[in-house]
């Protein structure tokens, strides 16, 4: 993908601010909005910006809101730590996080996002990773998107409809207390 001054304009719209160190549009919705943005690994002013993959729709940064409020972060860290095979599915997303950062300039860390690779600390970052790389990229990254696709009823809109479910995932997102995430 790639990026133009149409899409800089609608995610300054997004975010409420101008967009900075965008290189490409690493992710569109089904419905052609620009929803996650590929950034260079320093801004402009030399500041370093780690987040390699950045989530601007707001449909999704809202979802991705509420399910951290609903406790969802905690419930998968606490699986990294009981899950060996999550663990190191885990610690294969962090590296290639970094790997595919470091192609473009590296920053001389081994911190990638979200928390990764010990703990999940922000899913805005999962379910960016998880929609630029698609479904099949981490597990973690794929049942964040699906969360956020059940709770927010955007399959078809802001997530693609054929990226699994909860109930393909064996999710059930009765577990999660959603009272005070509001919304959907």
């Amino acid at each position: 993908m790639s990026v133009n001054d149409a899409d800089l304009k609608v995610v300054e719209e997004q975010l409420g601010r101008a967009p900075r160190g965008v290189l490409d549009i690493s992710y569109r919705s089904p419905d052609g909005v620009p929803g996650v943005v590929k950034t260079a690994p320093k801004l402009d002013d030399g500041t370093p910006f780690p987040t390699l993959y950045y989530l601007t729709d707001p449909r999704l940064t809202t979802e991705a809101s509420r399910l951290e409020v609903a406790l969802v972060m905690k419930w998968m860290t606490d699986r990294l730590a009981e899950d060996e095979e999550l663990r190191a599915d885990y610690q294969r997303a962090h590296e290639h996080y970094l790997a595919k950062r470091n192609e473009i300039e590296d920053l001389g860390t081994d911190f990638s996002g979200g928390g990764m690779p010990d703990r999940v600390k922000c899913l805005h970052v999962l379910i960016a990773y998880a929609l630029a790389e698609g479904p099949d990229h981490f597990r973690l990254g794929t049942e964040s998107v699906a969360m956020a696709a059940e709770h927010g009823d955007l399959r078809g809109t802001a997530i693609p409809e054929d990226w699994p479910t909860v109930e393909d995932l064996g999710i059930n997102m009765e577990d999660f207390d959603f009272s005070r995430a509001g919304g959907a």
